[in-house]
């Protein structure tokens, strides 16, 4: 077999207004580049050069009831020790060949511990955080640090920190994991050590507010004796009572006159590192916005991707030519620079605050720090 053959280089001869004129001296030319190993940019400049971000990832819908009945199976067929570590059910994007990526660089999953149960410790070096949807009764231990989880908390937990959860409560609980894998995996950075195979006693007793929630959990308040920017946050639960008055207050402000809002009718906050100001995590920007029923939010394009999670109400998104209603619990995608936009169905009926809630997680980070990032807002954007 020659070495032309054995190439995984394959250049054809084309005739199109943007290629050479075909020829039997080209197709040698091209013949003898596969042989070297060698692909001329000429014939591949359409797809690694595009006008705009052409994402590898399809806008998709997933649906929290079918997710929680998939993930009660496996709580009683799958182990949740070292066989099935941490029983993460990842949320796999249909154009990314079955991969367990939601989109090119971050990993969605719900994970489901049944009552008693430990998820062993371990550590990695990706970032990671929690967020719950529903329930209550579950604690994470970060560092031997216990942490409640309780429904709307945000509980991050920055890389290569050890972890583990368990449940203490009577009944099963599922939340949403939140990682950075596939962005280490093809940047071929990834750590991961295993820990105890069991939590200390100590950590099985949870006080009302972990230890970093009392050094760390106070607005506008910095410790002095920990001065000086960490790369991630060292505060490991966001509380749902405080993002709730701080979604409420902005349209409150609104009705009243006052700015405060992302535009009409649509409140949002961003989860931050308080020894930064910025992003809670090096690579994963977290928010949470509130969309006030009958509002629309205007479409937007951005670099980078989001997945979002319904936490209350009802209401209808649209990504690209997608478009779904969606209830409490139900997760989607936004691929790289494909509109988005939602229109808020929500009143009292189903949601705790009338409105449409939807957390959200992006690689916002990751564009910003490389001076890629890049978004339009249709209607205010040139």
């Amino acid at each position: 077999m020659t070495e032309t053959a054995n190439s995984p280089v394959r250049l054809a001869v084309v005739d199109s207004p943007d290629q050479p004129t075909p020829s039997a001296a080209l197709a040698e030319l091209y013949s003898g580049f596969e042989k070297e190993l060698l692909v001329p940019l000429w014939t591949e400049i359409g797809d690694l050069m595009p006008l705009h971000p052409r994402s590898k990832a399809a806008p998709h819908l997933w649906r929290w009831e079918s997710l929680v009945a998939l993930a009660d199976r496996a709580g009683h067929l799958v182990p949740v020790g070292r066989g099935g570590e941490r029983r993460a059910i990842a949320l796999a994007n249909p154009a990314l060949g079955g991969r367990p990526f939601a989109t090119p660089t971050l990993w969605a999953a719900i994970q489901y511990l049944m009552p008693g149960e430990d998820a062993p410790e371990h550590r990695h070096t990706q970032h990671a955080f929690r967020f719950v949807v529903e329930g209550e009764g579950v604690w994470t231990v970060v560092g031997r640090d216990p942490v409640p989880m309780r429904r709307g908390d945000f509980l991050p937990q920055a890389g290569w920190n050890w972890h583990a959860h368990h449940n203490a409560a009577d009944r099963p609980m599922a939340w949403i994991d939140g990682l950075d894998i596939p962005f280490q995996y093809v940047t071929e950075s990834q750590f991961f050590e295993f820990g105890r195979d069991r939590i200390s006693d100590e950590e099985r007793t949870t006080p009302e507010r972990s230890r970093s929630e009392r050094l760390w959990g106070h607005p506008g308040l910095h410790p002095v004796s920990s001065l000086g920017a960490q790369p991630g946050t060292p505060l490991l639960a966001y509380r749902w009572a405080d993002t709730d008055r701080a979604l409420t207050d902005q349209l409150e402000l609104e009705a009243e006159g006052h700015a405060g809002t992302l535009e009409p009718g649509h409140a949002a906050v961003r989860y931050i590192n308080p020894t930064t100001g910025g992003d809670v995590l090096p690579t994963i920007r977290v928010e949470m916005h509130r969309i006030r029923r009958g509002a629309e939010t205007a479409p937007r394009r951005e670099t980078g991707s989001s997945v979002y999670q319904v936490f209350d109400g009802s209401g209808r998104v649209t990504v690209g030519d997608q478009s779904w209603s969606v209830t409490r619990g139900d997760l989607f995608v936004v691929p790289s620079w494909m509109p988005f936009s939602a229109k808020s169905e929500a009143s009292a009926s189903d949601s705790d605050s009338a409105a449409l809630d939807l957390f959200r997680f992006s690689d916002g980070p990751i564009f910003e720090t490389l001076h890629l990032n890049r978004a339009h807002v249709e209607g205010i954007n040139a």
